[in-house]
């Protein structure tokens, strides 16, 4: 695969994942003494903003960047903090992924279980993530492994964001989320999707439906209107089984995001 999450790294997709991913996790650790983590598509864990693929896209603009010069909703505080605590309070160069995030949220009594399938990004993210404690991180498909790490026995929250390079990406998810919650039903799973045109994220949506019993809370920002498919006109966040009271701030977060684009919108809603 060409896919480098250097390219899009802190941008404006970026922001409603990783909000939503740490308050997802603060919540679940709130009512679990232990909570094993598992990401299908971890990527290299921390990203340069100064490298020649962010300086290229300069998406992080409308992102990341964004976030740190103003203010921003009560929400977004937890990241913010990770990436100021990673830039040690200067400039912002750096940008957090989703391993590194999480593992820094971890309790001792967590677990991160990451997946890459690139050997270079892996190898990146054991350097990134070298030093820490209960981490498995692993070279393969987290697509066909993940639903088997699942466990039983504790709270489980599911990660996934694959690069949807391929056209089989949507369907894969519906069968790993299905597979993840027919052997642990209490899981949570967090998917994130791009928005480019409305009947691809419909026809994911109703694949879902059809493929799992569970509630389903949807937070989505777009910045524009999904009349481009050749675009990413916004994002979505899809979480099933969420633990309660993620509603408002997954609003305020969605709404903040589609600020950076010109008649943009975010909403959230539930299907049960």
């Amino acid at each position: 695969m060409n896919y480098r999450h250097a390219f899009h790294a802190g941008n404006f997709a970026d922001i409603l994942k990783h909000a939503a991913i740490l308050m997802t996790l603060s919540a679940l650790q709130a009512r679990q003494p232990r909570l094993t983590v598992i990401d299908t598509h971890a990527g290299s864990g921390v990203y340069d903003l100064r490298g020649p693929a962010a300086r290229k896209s300069n998406e992080a603009q409308a992102g990341v960047l964004r976030l740190m010069a103003g203010p921003a909703p009560a929400a977004l505080e937890p990241l913010k903090r990770q990436v100021a605590a990673l830039n040690e309070g200067g400039e912002t160069v750096l940008y957090p992924g989703s391993p590194r995030l999480v593992t820094d949220a971890l309790r001792p009594a967590d677990r991160y279980v990451g997946f890459e399938l690139q050997p270079d990004e892996h190898r990146r993210l054991r350097e990134n993530l070298a030093g820490r404690r209960n981490l498995d991180m692993r070279l393969g498909d987290g697509f066909a492994e993940a639903s088997a790490r699942i466990p039983t026995d504790a709270g489980a929250l599911l990660l996934i964001d694959p690069p949807f390079e391929k056209a089989d990406d949507y369907g894969r998810i519906v069968e790993t989320v299905a597979a993840a919650l027919a052997r642990s039903p209490a899981a949570t799973a967090l998917v994130w999707l791009p928005l480019k045109d409305l009947e691809t994220f419909d026809a994911f949506l109703r694949d879902l439906e059809d493929a799992v019993e569970a509630p389903v809370l949807v937070a989505e920002t777009r910045l524009r209107p999904l009349d481009d498919p050749m675009k990413m006109n916004g994002c979505a966040v899809v979480l099933l089984n969420p633990p309660a009271g993620l509603e408002a701030p997954l609003a305020d977060v969605a709404a903040w995001v589609s600020g950076a684009g010109e008649g943009g919108a975010g909403r959230v809603w539930r299907i049960d």
